[in-house]
Order: C-alpha cells, then sequence, then structure tokens
C-alpha cells in the first residue's frame, strides 16, 4: 500500500480528495489536513509516500511548502489555476490537478505514483543488496528497452520525460521524472548539476564557471544548487595543484 497525505485548505476540496483515495486500492489515507502547517508537524513524526497537495493556500503555498521539505516524497499539485503547470515538474511533481478534476483525472495520476513507488521500490532493492549491475531497463516505444550505465552521456529532464542521451546512439525518451532517475543511477558515477541535467562523470571534459563540457563537445549549465558538489568533485580529482 502506498500511504498518501492530503492538504487541502478548501473543506469541500479536502473531503473529495479523501474520497477519491479513499477509493483507490492501491493507496491508503494517513491523514488528511488544511495546512502546510498542519502537514510539517505531521511529518516530522510520521511518513508517507505521496502528498496530495493544493497550491493556493493562505498560510504557505504547496510549492513552498514541497521546496522547505528536506527529503520530500513523491508529490501531486493540484489548484485551479494553469499556469502553475510547468513550476510543479520543474520541482519534480509526478503529476498535475486541474480543479475541478474528476475520479478519472485523479486515477490517472495516482497510476503514475504507482509506477513511480515502484521504481523506487526496485531501485531501493538492489541498493540494499548491493547489486553490482552495469544496466536496467526502461520503458519506451511500448517495449522495456536495456540501458547500459557505461553507454549514458548524460540525461536531460522534459516536464514528465526525461531525454537519456548516449555516447554513441541516438537519444531515448521515457516517461520518468529526473528525480526519481538520480535514485536509480550510482551516486559514485552520476551527478545533478542541474534541475534539468544529470550527467556521467566519466564523460567530464572541462568545468569552468558555471558551465561544463562533456567529451562529445556538449555544453551544459550548472546551477548554483548543485555547483558546490560538483566542484567538490572536480577538486578531489585534480593532480599537480599548486
Amino acid at each position: 500500500m502506498i500511504k498518501c497525505l492530503a492538504i487541502d485548505d478548501e473543506p469541500l476540496a479536502l473531503k473529495q480528495l479523501e474520497s477519491y483515495i479513499k477509493k483507490t486500492p492501491f493507496l491508503r489515507l494517513e491523514a488528511a489536513l488544511y495546512s502546510a502547517a498542519e502537514a510539517r508537524a505531521f511529518l516530522s513524526e510520521n511518513s508517507v509516500d505521496v502528498i496530495f497537495t493544493d497550491i493556493n493556500m493562505p498560510d504557505c503555498s504547496g510549492m513552498q511548502f514541497v521546496k522547505e521539505l528536506d527529503n520530500p516524497p513523491l508529490i501531486v499539485f493540484s489548484t485551479a489555476y494553469e499556469e502553475y503547470a510547468v513550476e510543479s515538474f520543474r520541482l519534480d511533481a509526478i503529476d498535475y490537478l486541474l480543479k475541478p478534476y474528476s475520479y478519472q483525472d485523479f486515477l490517472k495520476a495516482a497510476l503514475k505514483v504507482k509506477q513511480y513507488h515502484e521504481w523506487k521500490s526496485a531501485a531501493a532493492e538492489r541498493a540494499s543488496e548491493e547489486s553490482t549491475d552495469e544496466y536496467f531497463f526502461v520503458r519506451a516505444d511500448n517495449q522495456s528497452v536495456k540501458i547500459f550505465l557505461q553507454s549514458i552521456l548524460y540525461i536531460e529532464a522534459m516536464s514528465e520525460y526525461i531525454r537519456i542521451h548516449f555516447k554513441n546512439a541516438k537519444p531515448l525518451m521515457t516517461f520518468m521524472s529526473i528525480k526519481l532517475m538520480m535514485e536509480i543511477l550510482p551516486a559514485d558515477r552520476f551527478m545533478r548539476i542541474h534541475r534539468s541535467h544529470i550527467i556521467s562523470l566519466g564523460s567530464i571534459k572541462s568545468f569552468r564557471r558555471n558551465e561544463l563540457e562533456l567529451n562529445d563537445g556538449t555544453i551544459l549549465p550548472v546551477s548554483a544548487t548543485y555547483k558546490e558538489e560538483l566542484q567538490k568533485y572536480i577538486e578531489k580529482k585534480t593532480i599537480g595543484r599548486k
């Protein structure tokens, strides 16, 4: 069962969300709360797999609430305003529900949550078993495609999808968040350098200021959020320093 937290300051909207969660067999509602403050207090003593949260709330917006979480679970935002869609995916949200939404709309989002949750569970199992696998499979073009770790150049986020760029093959697109992909990849071989990019550490050619060049000549931006970690890695690997 996937443990859920529901947050919405509107009583009727929260009641509907609560009923949808209870109606879905693979979801289990842990709490239904009216504010981000209540949610913070709940999460300080409890854990959940996914948070369904409204964006427009008086005490703190749903987006700000998610940004403040140290290790956020899967997130599904809901709001009556379409303009928040792009920003929600920048926060690695699994989906975005536009109010008023039906149970079928909710179920589509819930099935995405289920898929991502299963991916995370499988990744955790591999890590606990200290797997030495050099490949994994992704769904693309209605088939499972084997991806060898050594073949990856970098990975690019594209809203709900990612595009995997290879050293000697055409890019491949699959339905997945860049956050989840980062959890699957071995941390000693891959690093996130931007909200939209993960790079293979072995493919770095050079790094200067806020840009990184890969072995094939690709130039990628390095955001301030990830720059310090990249600099530490480069310094650790640098020899002959003055």
